[in-house]
């Protein structure tokens, strides 16, 4: 099972949320919002103050429902964390060998963020072979998924960064895109 079967998790959610959470108000207005639209996943990011406690009453309200992810994991300590509270999925904006070890150790499905052909490359070396595309819409968009198609055509992506309502069905349309991730579904 490659990085702990995520493409289990990204075939069933195509549509993947990017959540930053400010305050506790957020949590049941997102749960409603996606919930109308027929999303039962969340990425809830590392970027504020509150996001720890954020995670935490997601999973206790609605995590029999919902597929909860924690997003801009960076270290070790962040991995450790999620293990700890059970969530369902971590996602990086970029990785290192010593964060693949880290995360293949944890058991959780991850994903990690890639931009370039080397990087790629490198973690194929080490068995990965889905990655996030970030930020997609300055790494050349469709474009370089287009081409990384051609490059690598046993690698996935869930493409993230300039994602919205108006292109983000381009995206799944391409053959190598698994599923996109994005704050769109929120607002």
């Amino acid at each position: 099972m490659k990085q702990n079967n995520i493409k289990n998790i990204l075939k069933k959610n195509p549509l993947i949320p990017v959540a930053t959470i400010k305050d506790i108000s957020q949590i049941e207005e997102y749960y409603l919002k996606l919930k109308s639209q027929g999303v039962f996943c969340i990425e809830i990011t590392l970027r504020t103050d509150f996001s720890w406690k954020a995670i935490e009453l997601f999973k206790s309200n609605y995590g029999q429902e919902f597929k909860i992810g924690v997003g801009t994991i960076t270290s070790k300590e962040d991995i450790l964390k999620c293990k700890s509270m059970g969530v369902d999925f971590m996602v990086s904006p970029g990785t290192s060998i010593n964060l693949i070890e880290e995360f293949n150790k944890s058991g959780i499905p991850y994903i990690s963020g890639v931009s370039t052909p080397s990087e790629i490359i490198q973690f194929m070396e080490l068995g990965c072979d889905c990655f996030k595309f970030f930020p997609a819409n300055i790494f050349g968009a469709l474009e370089a998924l287009n081409n990384f198609s051609n490059l690598f055509s046993e690698i996935q992506f869930c493409p993230t960064g300039g994602i919205n309502a108006s292109n983000f069905k381009d995206y799944l349309d391409l053959p190598n895109v698994i599923s996109v991730g994005g704050s769109w579904l929120l607002k």
